[in-house]
């Protein structure tokens, strides 16, 4: 079934959807998604924000939905990774890289129609500085910045305390969202913000929807109303996309279901990768059993791993081994994924050898559709080399406060999906709290460094958190995307937290 949806059609979608018990249910439309002349879009996803503010609540969830579709930044990253204009039509960097004048879009409006001028520019970038709730990660990134200036009403110059390879990078992210000041005190229930769609409603636990912004100051958005629906349950998705009441899968978390999706005169199934590292992370601080800090230890947890049989049985196979925390998009990118080979004879000897027996874990895990299936897997293959994990399961929210926030947990199982995450490794203070000076030495080198050098100094991070079995890179988890065949424009990588609405529109249309 296509976009634009009419009121009997949606009728009979419902009717279908009840016959195949979709677990979910369709969800009620508003007036004027229901009219005849409304462009409508609905997509299925995961995981369900928290919070509709991504500057103080963790998460990819709320970018995915609201990054460049309601919030916009300065610059954005394209489909191929690159950095664009986005809020800032142009930019410069003055020679020794400290300074950043950015010109700004003349034309840019809030949903209210207030101007995004450089006051409310310097504003987001003194909030992300100086705000208590505010992420520690985001203000990490912002803390390079020394000062920010409104030297023209379209003009901002940011001055950087050092050259920064990154700060760019980051101000295409969360960190870098420019959002109203007015609703600065409100951002977590009413997004306000200048991109092509609109705040319309937060349904907690069922759905965020979006609608066209009629002050959007660029290219008009091809959908009236766009509406992202959660699915705890990958086979719900998967009947409610059958029964046309989905007009695309984001990400389809059930591989094994693709053949529901053959018939190409109803349905384009597209697949690339993403920057997603699915990590069995270990906590090697507070909280954390202390045999984790020793690199013996986690050694040996990567070798009693067989990361192949967990991908086909977990995953269908579908996605790329890797050795570190760099996606194959990255240009410091090395093939470290044969590092640590399945070897349970060398995983027993490597704890021997720590002095490590009855090793008891605690593998707490998000009821994400990977997670669950990887803990069974990973806990029988620790059992075979004498380490017992014990599997608890968490909704996404209790995960965030007890295993992100609480630092309580001994290992979890988490995709990673933001651009370039390997510096969180850098930060003692993260929740893995993995303290190598050595390491977060030669993240700063390289964010100070020339092009050239950065690339050189990245891969012997990459290669160091290899070595030091930092985590187990488990797999780079893959984008398998279901649209139905008059949607135009989906790009088959996802290179950002962004599920960029802007390129999409239907053939319908």
């Amino acid at each position: 079934m296509g976009s634009f949806r009419m009121g009997a059609r949606r009728a009979v979608a419902c009717a279908a959807a009840l016959v195949l018990a979709v677990t979910a249910g369709c969800t009620a439309k508003t007036p004027a998604e229901d009219s005849e002349q409304a462009r409508n879009l609905v997509i299925g996803a995961t995981a369900q924000p928290q919070s509709m503010d991504p500057t103080t609540q963790s998460g990819a969830q709320i970018p995915q939905a609201l990054l460049y579709n309601l919030y916009e930044t300065l610059v954005k990253i394209d489909g191929d990774g690159q950095i664009k204009p986005l809020l800032a039509q142009k930019w410069s960097t003055s020679p020794d890289r400290l300074t950043y004048t950015f010109d700004l879009q003349p034309k840019a409006r809030f949903s209210t129609g207030d101007p995004v001028d450089a006051e409310a520019v310097v504003a987001n970038i003194k909030r992300i500085q100086n705000q208590k709730n505010v992420l520690p990660l985001l203000k990490r990134q912002m803390s390079v910045v020394s000062s920010a200036q409104a030297t023209s009403p379209t003009v901002v110059t940011v001055k950087l305390k050092r050259p920064s390879q990154t700060w760019l990078y980051d101000m295409a992210s969360a960190t870098g969202v420019i959002a109203d000041p007015k609703a600065f005190g409100s951002l977590a229930s009413t997004p306000v913000g200048s991109g092509p769609f609109a705040f319309d409603e937060w349904k907690q636990g069922e759905s965020v929807a979006l609608k066209l912004n009629e002050q959007y100051w660029g290219t008009p958005a091809r959908f009236d109303h766009v509406r992202f629906r959660y699915f705890a349950d990958a086979n719900s998705m998967s009947s409610a996309m059958l029964a046309g009441d989905l007009d695309i899968i984001s990400d389809l978390t059930a591989p094994e279901a693709l053949d529901q999706f053959s018939d190409t005169s109803r349905f384009t199934v597209l697949e690339g990768t993403t920057n997603g590292e699915v990590v069995l992370g270990m906590n090697q601080g507070k909280g954390g059993n202390p045999a984790l800090k020793n690199v013996k230890v986690r050694q040996a947890i990567l070798h009693a791993i067989d990361r192949k049989a967990l991908l086909d049985a977990v995953w269908g196979g579908k996605g790329q081994l890797i050795g570190s925390m760099v996606p194959p998009t990255d240009p410091w990118y090395e093939d470290l994924s044969q590092a640590y080979p399945y070897d349970q004879a060398k995983a027993k000897a490597l704890l021997e050898e720590a002095g490590v027996t009855n090793l008891k874990l605690r593998l707490r895990v998000p009821t994400l559709p990977y997670g669950p299936s990887a803990a069974q897997f990973i806990t029988s293959q620790l059992k075979a080399v004498g380490i017992t994990a014990t599997v608890e399961e968490l909704d996404w929210a209790r995960w965030l406060k007890e295993v992100f926030t609480d630092g309580n947990y001994d290992m979890t199982i988490v995709n990673h999906v933001e651009p370039r995450d390997i510096v969180n490794f850098a930060d003692p203070d993260y929740y893995w709290h993995y303290d190598n000076p050595a390491f977060a030495k030669l993240v700063e080198q390289a964010d100070q460094a020339d092009d050239a050098q950065q690339v050189a100094l990245m891969k012997q991070a990459g290669k160091m958190l290899s070595t030091d079995a930092a985590a187990n890179f488990l797999w780079l988890f893959p984008r398998i995307a279901v649209t139905t065949a008059d949607i135009t424009g989906m790009p088959a990588n996802a290179t950002s937290s962004s599920f960029d609405l802007t390129t999409l529109a239907s053939r319908n249309g």
